[in-house]
């Protein structure tokens, strides 16, 4: 089951893989707190923020879509799924400066969100979204090797690098 938006395109890159982008949302700078949303399908499960890109529209826009308005920071990386469905998903980093009482999934379609550790959120994702709680291994991986602000991280691409304030409209 697809679940598509009034007006959506699907976006496709040269190799044929779907354009999505997603988000960790986090507390603060430490990374400690992770924000994750109710899936759309699966309302009794968590899942991290994110979605097809729309034409024109940048991976740093597509990637925040939980009701919070923050700082998007740097790209975590690209994660390719073939199984089922062939997309390539850019995945960010984003510090969170405010919460929105309503937006417009929350209003739809009742998603909910809530702050996880990112230990709690790796074990709450490996049993129905492996690749979600992979995007928050490869996190833990890189605090190992560099500081979480220093700006040392490793990107697909440095020009898909994005730092400044947000406002998500969901």
């Amino acid at each position: 089951m697809m679940k598509l938006k009034p007006n959506q395109t699907r976006t496709y890159d040269g190799d044929g893989f779907k354009k999505r982008a997603a988000c960790l949302c986090f507390k603060n700078e430490r990374e400690d707190e992770v924000l994750l949303v109710s899936s759309s399908r699966h309302p009794d499960q968590w899942i991290v923020p994110g979605g097809g890109m729309e034409p024109e529209e940048e991976p740093c826009g597509a990637a925040v879509r939980a009701g919070v308005k923050g700082k998007l920071g740097r790209l975590l990386g690209v994660f390719e799924q073939n199984q089922d469905r062939k997309h390539r998903t850019y995945v960010y980093v984003l510090t969170v400066t405010e919460t929105l009482e309503a937006w417009e999934d929350s209003v739809n379609i009742g998603r909910k969100r809530e702050w996880f550790t990112v230990d709690e959120a790796i074990k709450v994702l490996q049993s129905h979204k492996p690749v979600h709680a992979e995007y928050l291994r490869r996190l833990q991986q890189l605090q190992l090797s560099c500081s979480p602000t220093n700006g040392n991280s490793i990107l697909a691409d440095p020009e898909m690098s994005c730092n400044h304030e947000v406002n998500i409209p969901q």
